[in-house]
Order: structure tokens, then sequence, then C-alpha cells
């Protein structure tokens, strides 16, 4: 049996969990001025006045608000010279205005009346010409404004908002490095709970639970995946059980103060086989490679390259065909667990100090079995830091 993998209970592994010690504080007021300021700096390079931003993780970024998105529009409005204001509907202010972490003028709307119109008023009231417009607002959202403000320029908030979110600070890093700790801790002690005939959603119950216990705001995401279905990125529908020999794929993250985790660990219940083993190195060291090769100013698609050579060496590919890897090497993580620059082909964005990124060059041998070893790492002055260690080995997956 694979070293760490089965033996224990989801009770005992629950029992021995509490509350992460010395959590990570919050993000401070004079972080979100900063964020504002350099918003407002981008912005300019824009040629835009204001920026419309929606509810969902950049409103949390810019203003603290964890507002989910839904035909109810909650906004930002940050104007370069003048403070920001809040819309919201009036009977969700109070909810609103208890997790506002800056200062800004509010405006509210009554369900009968139209949300976009008083936006529209606004943007004559300030004189704004040129809107730059967060790209998660929706299609209805942009539509009814264009009706109530048609002459308005309006020009995508991309480069903006990505320009803010793309750098962390020292403050977000350390919320990222708990979660990522927390969860790997969850997936050590969920790889241990393995038996025959263990279902996926026991797991997944497991590893909520788990995640809950630590301290954590729940499961970002969970993925569990035994045997053939791990030859799917994102797994097959229904119910699985595990079985002497399955490959295990775990893919789940978990949330602190919004900031996300994201960690994959690929095992055998039972006895790896010859191509068990084959697969998981090269999956090893294309992931070792992919971090070896960061450094600031080199281009995103250079590190997906890079992992994708050592697949090539190794006789899998080349692109995206199988046995080899379908997918991007890595992808941005903040607030989002998915979120720009990626590891790809075609993003030429350089690498820069206090980016994010996913390590997870899957290997994927069809209808047969999976390969996804994740770690998360932050670009330094020098290279690449790991939040969590790789996995070690097959035999020993958590040292």
């Amino acid at each position: 049996m694979t070293h760490g993998v089965g033996g224990s209970s989801a009770a005992t592994e629950l029992a021995e969990l509490g509350p992460w010690p010395n959590p990570t504080p919050a993000i401070g007021r004079e972080e979100y001025l900063t964020r504002i300021e350099k918003a407002r700096s981008l912005m300019a390079t824009l040629g835009a006045e204001a920026m419309m931003i929606g509810a969902g993780a950049s409103l949390i970024y810019f203003a603290g608000v964890p507002w989910a998105a839904s035909e109810r529009l909650v906004c930002m409005l940050l104007h370069r010279h003048k403070d920001p204001v809040l819309v919201a509907p009036t009977f969700e202010l109070g909810s609103l205005m208890a997790s506002l972490a800056i200062d800004a003028h509010i405006r509210t709307w009554e369900e009968h009346e139209s949300p976009h119109a008083l936006v529209a008023d606004w943007l004559r009231e300030t004189s704004v010409r040129r809107l730059a417009l967060d790209p998660a607002l929706s299609f209805e959202i942009v539509s009814r404004l264009a009706e109530q403000a048609p002459s308005l320029d309006t020009v995508n908030a991309s480069a903006v908002i990505n320009g803010c979110r793309s750098i962390k600070s020292k403050a977000e890093l350390a919320l990222m490095q708990q979660a990522k700790s927390m969860t790997l801790e969850v997936q050590r002690r969920a790889a241990r709970i393995m038996r025959p005939g263990i279902t996926t959603t026991e797991v997944r119950r497991f590893i909520e639970a788990a995640h809950r216990a630590l301290g954590a705001d729940g499961n970002s995401f969970c993925s569990v995946l035994f045997g053939r279905a791990s030859a799917y990125p994102h797994g097959l529908p229904g119910e699985m059980r595990l079985a002497e020999d399955d490959v295990v794929l775990i893919d789940t993250g978990c949330l602190v103060r919004g900031y996300t985790s994201d960690i994959t660990r690929s095992y055998v219940f039972g006895t790896p086989s010859a191509r068990h083993r084959e697969i998981w190195q090269i999956e090893h060291d294309a992931q070792a490679a992919a971090f070896a090769a960061v450094r600031p100013g080199v281009a995103c698609e250079a590190i997906d390259a890079t992992a994708r050579s050592v697949l090539i060496k190794a006789g899998l590919g080349p692109d995206y065909r199988l046995p080899g890897l379908p997918h991007r090497t890595g992808h941005g993580i903040g607030l989002s667990i998915h979120e720009a620059p990626f590891l790809v082909r075609g993003d030429n964005t350089p690498l820069a100090p206090g980016m994010c990124f996913s390590n997870e060059p899957m290997i994927v041998v069809p209808d047969a079995f999976g390969i996804r070893l994740e770690d998360h790492f932050h670009v330094t002055e020098n290279g690449a830091a790991w939040f969590t260690q790789p996995s070690p080995s097959i035999d020993h997956p958590f040292g």
C-alpha cells in the first residue's frame, strides 16, 4: 500500500483538527486605498474617466464587499478624481455596508426602479465620456446601460483590473499561504481515510468538513476522481467507489478571507503499476522544470513550453495530443481560482514579482488514468517560491 494512503477514518481525522493557529489578518483599509489609486493611474492610460466594477471578486478586491453577481445590479463606480460610489438595492444596503472597507457615497434603487438609469445619471453628473467596464459584468447590465447612455464610449477594463489584481501584496501572499497550507493538510488527511468501496461523495464531504474544522470558509471547489475517471481532467458524472490499485486524483481548495487555494494530489490506492510509476515521474519532472524556468521578465507562455518539452522528450504529446497534456500548464490565482495571466501558449505577459500561479502540467492516458500534481508558486525577484512543497514520490506522496 502507498505510504500515507488508507489506515484511518473520517471520524479519527476530523477529531484531530482544530482552528488554524495564528490566523492571517484581513486586508487593511490602507491597502484598499492603495489599490484604488493604482487603478486610477491605470485608468488614465485607457483615457477613461471612470470604471464600473461589478459584484464578484473585483468588488471584493477594491471595496471589500463579498457580493455575488445576480440580476440585481450591485456595483462600484470609481472616478479618477472623485470619491467612489456604491450602487445597490435599498433593501440590501445594511448587508453591503457591513463589509464595505472604504469610504464611498451610496446610491440606492428600489425594486421597481432602473439601476442602469441611476448609473447613467451619475455619468452625466460627473461628465464621464469614456467608461472602463469590468469584463465580468453581464451582457444584460452592459446592454441596459447602453440604452440609458447611448452616447457613452466604453472600453474593456481588463488592463486595469488585471494590472492591479495580478500583483499580490505581502498581505495577500500571507492569506494565500494560509489557505494553501490548510488544503495540503486536508489532502494529507483525505488520503488516510481511503478504503475499498469508499465513495467520491464521502470523500468530498470529509474535505468540506476538514476545511471548516481548520477555520476556512469551506471548499472553494472539490473534485474527487477514482480510476478511469482520473483520465478526464474534470471527471465523469455519477458516483464512484474506490477499488484496489485505482489512481486517486483529488483537486480541491478552500477560502480564507476570500483568497483561494487549489491543490491536486495523485496517488495509487494499492500498488502502483510500472505505467503508473512512469507517468507519475514524468509529471513530477515537468512540474519541477516549469518551476525552475520562472524568472521575472520571462513570458508566461515560456513556462508552458518548458513543461511540454519534458513530456515531448518522454515521447508524450506534442501539443495537446494524448497521451500528454490536454490543457495549459497553469493559471493565475488569488480572489478567483482562475485569473489572469495564464501559463499558456499565446500569453506573452512578462512574469513579475508578486504574480501567483498554479503549476499543473497534467498527463492524461486516454481511457486509463490521469496524473495531475498541482502546487502553486509566487514569482520573486530571483525566480519562484512554492506555497506548498510538491509531492515527493508516488510511494510517499505526502513525504
